[in-house]
């Protein structure tokens, strides 16, 4: 697999929506680090953040809500909180 930050971006927002979870976010982190092709001009940057998100798991390291931030802002992103009444 390729990784690009628009990759990392989308498995960081499965995950803050509750799609996958942060075992499957570390896992493909690790995954991606080792064994995939990164494909990013910043790939420095781009390992950085696979690296920390690899770590999440850790209960040291943790990712709050201001890691996530943070990453999504360094892929270029810009975080955002929509929220809706539940009935």
């Amino acid at each position: 697999m390729i990784v690009t930050k628009q990759l990392i971006a989308i498995k960081l927002l499965s995950y803050l929506q509750h799609k996958n979870s942060l075992n499957d976010l570390v896992e493909w982190a690790e995954a991606a680090l080792m064994e995939d092709v990164i494909q990013d001009d910043d790939t420095t940057n781009v390992c950085d953040i696979l690296a920390r998100l690899g770590l999440a798991d850790v209960k040291s390291f943790g990712l709050s809500w201001e890691d996530c931030n943070e990453i999504m802002n360094k892929l270029g992103y810009v975080l955002r909180i929509d929220a809706g009444l539940v009935a």
